[in-house]
């Protein structure tokens, strides 16, 4: 047993408890991952696990070395890549005997790595960082970038157990395809959070982590998606046998209040026949009103309780039902020529040059005006058609969003033609810029308003998107990444028109494997012409790609 987690809890600084009673233990060899939805604490829980975090109570237990590869890095900007890979001591040990230092303490410090340097070197050229020397500023690095540094420390240190927090998030194709590689021969055990579904099937068991404890299934990723299908399918029967009984609560409660009525005037009737003081008429007339409300509390609180139920099982199939009707509205001819590159290039203009140095001049005496250095090696010339569903690939810094912001009409080319028919274009991406963060929810929505419905029938429209009266009030910047995807949607919802082009430019990298899903079935719908940028594979070949285009500089 390598790792050993009792009884783990973590509470909020709001004191709410974000899970509780986690149990499980990490056996040498294992290579197990943490699933869940967004907003439940993998993250936290993986902090809590590698010390960086304090639960609130429970015990976590290390029996061997580990190694920590965080998901966000600014906390780490401040490090060098030799700190970040945790052999700076080390180094400078190493450095300070070579330069004739024999204090002791450098001699324990380094210990048996005197080829620290070289297993430095080997595991950053490894990891495509040839060019970053380690005292090289993580906050100079593209995300990318720093992801390799951590993943380069693993083989440099070669500890026992590896924790990895979303590890492909910034990684390119070719990045992430030398880290499934790793992930499937390497002997270190693992411990995983990810949503990235490749990356999953290289793991066994599953744990799905919720707020009352983990859930442990057997196998790899198409194991546990087998499983949850299954789930699926029962919760889809529960939600029409709740209907069911919805309307037969409500049907009771409606029968219940009328022979209680009816029973309650018989009863009056006979009272005052009867002749009885009117001081115990009005008691027997209080205590059958306090019985019919209570009886009135039961049902309402039965009806309640199914409703919330059916709500939650089918949030997510009725934002799917609410994209599909809007979606079909697109309605444009297949086949039509919706842009078109001939010979595209994309360049910046060299640095001005300094006042000291006289311009070059021609025998007309005009300055001599350099190239601009173009993005990539040769033009770009395609044709994209409505109907069309395209991936752009490439390596990161290979101009994929650049790109992408020609296509939109953000930039223009600096070689080459580039048209660009009359359309409805729009852009998803992993930042949900669609979402102004200065605004309030309801206000979000109301800017998309383009048929000037009445603010209640926009409310309502919130509503069908999960996003009850509780949340209109609520800044969008302080939306979750499903929230942020779910707004997103809800917003296109109220345009005037469906888009006649969607351009998605790595629109799951900060969903859960529930949102990732929802995505993939709106987009599987989705009859226009997608344009996507993504590293994620399943959700490529999900969403019905069939032409890609490579970029390379």
């Amino acid at each position: 047993m390598l790792i050993s987690v009792q009884n783990i809890s973590y509470q909020l600084p709001s004191r709410e408890i974000l899970f509780q009673d986690i149990h499980f233990t990490l056996q040498k060899g294992d290579k197990a991952a943490i699933a869940g939805n967004n907003g439940v604490g993998k993250s936290t829980l993986l902090k809590i696990i590698a010390g960086q975090e304090k639960p609130a109570t429970g015990t976590v237990k290390i029996n061997d070395t580990f190694y920590y590869v965080p998901q966000h890095f600014g906390h780490f900007n401040g490090l060098t890549v030799a700190q970040a890979c945790g052999v700076a001591e080390k180094q400078q040990a190493l450095d300070a005997i070579l330069q004739g230092s024999t204090d002791p303490h450098l001699y324990d410090v380094l210990g048996d790595d005197w080829d620290i340097a070289a297993r430095t070197e080997a595991a950053l050229e490894k990891w495509g960082l040839t060019s970053i020397p380690p005292d090289q500023l993580l906050a100079n690095l593209s995300g990318g970038e720093k992801t390799r540094v951590f993943l380069a420390g693993i083989d440099i240190l070669d500890p026992a157990v590896v924790l990895l927090d979303e590890p492909t998030n910034h990684l390119d194709y070719k990045a992430r395809e030398q880290l499934y590689e790793w992930i499937a021969h390497t002997s270190c055990s693992l411990l995983v959070v990810s949503h990235d579904q490749q990356l999953l099937r290289l793991c066994q068991p599953i744990w799905e982590l919720q707020p009352d404890g983990i859930r442990a299934y057997g196998g790899n990723y198409d194991f546990y998606a087998a499983q949850k299908a299954i789930e699926t399918a029962a919760l889809q029967q529960r939600v029409a046998h709740q209907e069911k009984t919805l309307k037969e609560a409500k049907k009771q409660q409606q029968e219940a209040m009328e022979r209680k009525q009816h029973a309650d005037s018989q009863a009056r009737k006979h009272l005052k026949s009867a002749g009885l003081p009117k001081i115990l008429l009005n008691t027997r007339k209080n205590n059958a009103e306090v019985s019919t409300a209570k009886l009135k509390e039961v049902h309402q609180e039965k009806v309640a309780e199914l409703q919330a139920g059916w709500q939650e099982l089918s949030a997510m199939t009725q934002v799917q039902r609410m994209m599909k009707g809007y979606f079909e509205q697109s309605n444009l001819h297949k086949g039509k020529v919706l842009l078109e590159a001939n010979a595209v290039n994309f360049g910046w203009a060299p640095a001005e040059q300094s006042p000291a140095t006289p311009p070059a001049a021609t025998g007309h005496n005009k300055e001599i005006q350099k190239p601009a250095a173009m993005l990539w090696q040769a033009p770009l010339s395609f044709t994209i058609r409505s109907g069309d569903r395209l991936a752009i690939t490439g390596r990161n810094g290979s101009g994929k969003s650049t790109l992408l912001q020609l296509l939109l009409g953000q930039l223009t080319p600096a070689t080459g033609t580039l048209y660009r028919a009359p359309q409805r274009g729009l852009l998803l991406d992993q930042d949900y810029t669609l979402v102004d963060r200065s605004k309030t929810v309801l206000q979000q929505a109301l800017s998309f308003n383009d048929t000037a419905l009445e603010v209640s029938m926009v409310k309502t429209t919130l509503v069908n998107f999960l996003f009850g009266p509780d949340t209109w009030d609520k800044s969008c910047a302080v939306l979750s990444g499903g929230e942020m995807l779910r707004l997103s949607l809800c917003s296109m919802s109220l345009q005037n028109k469906a888009p006649d082009i969607i351009f998605l430019d790595e629109p799951t990298n900060n969903l859960d494997l529930q949102n990732i899903r929802m995505l993939t079935q709106i987009f599987q719908a989705y009859p226009g012409t997608l344009v996507l940028i993504s590293h994620d594979a399943a959700f490529t070949e999900e969403v019905g790609i069939r032409e890609v285009l490579e970029l390379s500089r």
